[in-house]
């Protein structure tokens, strides 16, 4: 019966360990006979086995991650700061130029979908004072829940990208078809 008790209780402790995901756990990254594949990946033996261990640090995953989403976003969307149209802003000027008059359109804009940017959201801070006395804001998330976060983003942004590309070869289709049956010559 001692040991059912103790095997229950040591399960349950193993398994109260795994069930929180935010807890730092030790990972055994070395390896022998390894051999440098790139930067962040090598080539060795593990407990005699033949593997490719890839290593990164999180805050360089992390900084990469949200760079690739960062650029995506602008990739789909434009950037306001410097003034680039993204995908939705060459769907909207396509739709924009199939609405003239002298390309054939009607006068009235075709309905462009609202703008929904996938990473505007602002951090709440926590303000108040730090240890030194200086007034700071705050802001913490579980570093397992911002990479998963950001994934969903990248995910959500290549589906959009890809949504968009679509949409601007089909608005570009219409309007050279347009310009065609009405007898303007191409832009």
């Amino acid at each position: 019966m001692k040991k059912i008790l103790v095997f229950v209780l040591s399960a349950a402790a193993l398994t109260s360990c795994k069930s929180n995901p935010h807890k730092a756990e030790e990972i055994d990254t070395k390896i022998e006979s390894s051999d440098m594949v790139t930067g962040d990946t090598s080539v060795g033996v593990k407990d005699g086995n033949m593997i490719v261990q890839k290593k990164v640090r999180m805050n360089e995953e992390l900084r990469r991650l949200q760079y690739e989403v960062y650029e995506l976003e602008d990739r789909v969307f434009g950037n306001r700061k410097y003034g680039s149209l993204g995908l939705y802003g060459v769907l909207r000027d396509c739709r924009l130029r199939m609405s003239d008059p002298k390309n054939g359109g009607d006068g009235k804009l075709k309905w462009t979908e609202p703008m929904d940017r996938v990473t505007d959201k602002e951090d709440e801070f926590k303000i108040g004072v730090e240890d030194n006395a200086k007034l700071v804001g705050v802001s913490e998330e579980f570093l397992k829940d911002r990479l998963d976060r950001f994934k969903g983003y990248k995910s959500l942004l290549h589906k959009r990208q890809d949504e968009y590309e679509e949409k601007v070869s089909i608005c570009k289709a219409e309007l050279r078809a347009q310009k065609a049956s009405n007898g303007t010559v191409n832009e």
